[in-house]
């Protein structure tokens, strides 16, 4: 049996294939003489970013108190029930970072802007998509990439979500939970004979379009040539996205584990929502790898905050530093719901969500307009390092070192990431 047909069982009927639950007794199979053993729970990896940083004073745990014995500060608080399956990271930074609002454009990637010649803006693949080209080969989605409306107002900067391409390009996200919803859950009314048509068709118009771009490149210069390379390379990720929809054309999507959000959520109920939306995911099995650029304006907005972002993250003793410390335990209370969650859904085999995840949560920017000891936070038993600390690396080493060890956790074949050095002290644990 194939590890794709043991992942998922479907009933066949008249044409139709009608996708099982998932069933413990499918998962862990009564062992019989010789009977082959369960298959290992797939890892999984949340990405979760918010802008304009933390409050330097009261989010940061004290330097001098390391390993498991630490007091959780004010601002993380809220995560104390679940202090002992979290680990606290100071030290990282992006060494090429220099954009004091950007606090979600290289946090995934570590490049350096300027290292394309001639160009004001180069990025690189971000640790999201290095993870779904490890773990996202069997499911609908390869990744997920959710956003906010509110981010010109959450101090994220350029780009389309948290996840760049292997090119270097910006991903798209979606930003309406009701989006989300019934991307993931929603079945498609169109006739399946229609779809293959309509795949087709799309297939047909990028021949098309190769064949004239292919025309082109006779008796163009290098700087053309190698935007003609890009195009060409734009054509093929569009290729690759309709193969894989064709692969998945005739398997119906899963029940919606969860009900249909109402619209117009915004702020600290948009945030709930869509971490609700990121367990339904993965309980699906519709995608292993969900990267979300999270709200800090409308968040602010839902806390009856007044003072506006930006002038929050120049906080001085008063109400804007109040502001920013609200913000803080405001998104730690979110954060411990999701870990809630994530430790309340069963797994087939009986353990939990929680047991197979990775959890990182931070921003590219410390504070106000310090962009060293980037805030870092990693949960959940899939992170392949240890939990329960507070751990200060030296200054300055590159926060790709911490992608790097959480890559290398769930079993990607990489030797670095973005401006890594190399993996974090102590190595990879069980």
């Amino acid at each position: 049996m194939t590890a794709s047909s043991q992942r998922r069982r479907f009933l066949k009927s008249a044409g139709a294939l009608i996708a099982l639950p998932a069933l413990e007794s499918l998962a862990a199979p009564r062992r019989a003489l010789a009977a082959p053993a369960a298959a290992a729970r797939p890892k999984r990896m949340i990405f979760l970013n918010f802008g304009w940083g933390v409050t330097n004073e009261t989010w940061f745990p004290n330097v001098k108190q390391t390993g498991a014995n630490y007091a959780l500060p004010p601002g993380l608080a809220p995560l104390a029930r679940h202090k002992a399956d979290f680990t606290v990271i100071q030290g990282l930074s992006n060494k090429f970072a220099n954009e004091a609002h950007w606090g979600s454009t290289f946090w995934l990637t570590g490049a350096n802007r300027y290292a394309e010649p001639g160009q004001s803006f180069h990025n690189s693949v971000s640790a999201d998509q290095v993870a779904a080209a490890r773990l996202g080969g069997d499911t609908r989605f390869s990744s997920l990439q959710l956003n906010s409306p509110d981010v010109n107002n959450s101090g994220h900067g350029p780009g389309l979500s948290l996840a760049w391409d292997q090119r270097g390009k910006p991903v798209a996200g979606l930003d309406n939970p009701v989006l989300v919803f019934h991307r993931l859950f929603s079945a498609d009314s169109t006739p399946l004979a229609e779809r293959q048509a309509m795949l087709a068709q799309k297939r047909s118009v990028l021949d098309a379009v190769l064949s004239d771009a292919g025309d082109l490149r006779r008796g163009l210069n290098k700087a053309d040539t190698d935007k003609l390379d890009e195009y060409f390379q734009g054509i093929r990720d569009i290729e690759t996205r309709l193969g894989r929809d064709e692969s998945w054309l005739g398997v119906p999507k899963p029940k919606a584990a969860m009900k249909e959000p109402r619209p117009g959520l915004a702020g600290r109920d948009e945030i709930a929502i869509m971490y609700d939306l990121m367990i339904a995911a993965l309980q699906t099995d519709s995608t292993r790898v969900i990267t979300y650029r999270q709200p800090v304006g409308t968040l602010l907005q839902s806390l009856a905050v007044k003072v506006a972002p930006h002038d929050m993250s120049h906080y001085s003793p008063g109400d804007r530093m109040e502001a920013s410390q609200k913000r803080d335990a405001a998104q730690s209370e979110l954060l411990a719901g999701l870990i809630d969650k994530l430790k309340a859904t069963k797994e087939p085999d009986g353990s939990t969500l929680f047991d197979h995840t990775v959890i990182s949560y931070g921003s590219n920017i410390r504070t106000i307009h310090y962009l060293d000891n980037c805030p870092t936070l990693v949960a959940g038993r899939g992170a392949g390092i240890g939990l329960g600390q507070h751990l200060v690396m030296p200054k300055d080493t590159p926060l790709c070192n911490l992608w790097l060890t959480l890559l290398k956790g769930i079993g990607a074949k990489v030797e670095s990431h973005g401006d890594s050095t190399g993996i974090l002290p102590g190595g990879l644990r069980g």
